[in-house]
């Protein structure tokens, strides 16, 4: 297991594009730390980064991997390891070199500007948000045998937790306005990892205004403390669940 982990970690990080994905994390953060005349705003001003481009990042650069080391993966399944033993090992590969390239590019930069309990609640969102949506990523991959499909997949998945979902609760909201909504909306947050992120951050940050209806209400039951355990649990469930799904599946697949 160690050896087929340190070869997926050896061969994603000499990858060209995890290679520019580190740097233009890099220059960004620090352009936008010294532009910026306080590092709080420069939080801000990354938080659409961690929201949007770790997530799409991860699980299509993961997508494409898997694809593209098809014939990698069914020469080791004929070898006497187990498939479960052989996809975890992968999915540890796939986590650990992009969460180590978002550590360089961003989490370097915001130890260094804004080292305390929201500059490092920023960088382990960046960080679950990066392994969740690899587990999302294989769950795709190995569900869907065509590899545009597969990708097609992991974009509509993306822009599916990224923008639709935030659409489909302002529309539940307004079709149920004259019930209430409160404890309902709760539920609806726990299935969007990219808004519990967000409003693990904001808690963090006492940005009450750039919450939204949902962080709004999770903030109103729950207080900080509460709230970012909370989030913190619900995420671990979101990297567990599909990548449950995708070794069950994996292992029953047939290549």
């Amino acid at each position: 297991m160690k050896k087929i982990i340190k070869y997926v970690m050896l061969d994603i990080l000499r990858s060209k594009v995890v290679i520019g994905y580190t740097l233009f994390l890099l220059t960004v953060s620090l352009s936008v730390f010294s532009l910026e005349d306080s590092a709080d705003k420069g939080l801000l001003s990354l938080l659409n980064i961690v929201l949007f481009i770790v997530p799409l990042v991860a699980i299509i650069f993961s997508t494409i991997y898997v694809y593209n080391s098809a014939e990698f993966i069914e020469l080791l399944v004929s070898q006497p390891i187990k498939r479960t033993t052989l996809w975890l090992s992968v999915f540890t590969g796939l986590t650990s070199a992009l969460s180590l390239a978002w550590f360089i590019g961003a989490g370097i930069p915001i130890l260094l500007y804004q080292p305390d309990s929201t500059g490092i609640t920023m960088i382990i969102v960046g960080l679950l948000l990066t392994v969740i949506f690899v587990s999302i990523a294989l769950l795709a991959s190995v569900k869907t045998r065509d590899k545009a499909k597969g990708i097609g997949l992991s974009v509509l998945l993306w822009f599916y937790f990224s923008i639709i979902f935030d659409g489909l609760v302002l529309f539940v909201l307004f079709q149920l306005q004259d019930y209430p909504m409160e404890k309902p909306m709760l539920v609806f947050t726990t299935l969007n990892p990219v808004d519990l992120g967000r409003i693990m951050i904001l808690l963090q940050m006492d940005m009450s205004a750039l919450m939204g209806y949902t962080g709004a209400i999770f903030r109103e039951f729950f207080d900080t403390g509460t709230g970012t355990t909370l989030a913190t649990i619900i995420l671990f469930i979101w990297i567990l669940f599909p990548l449950w799904l995708s070794v069950r599946s994996f292992a029953k697949k047939d290549l």
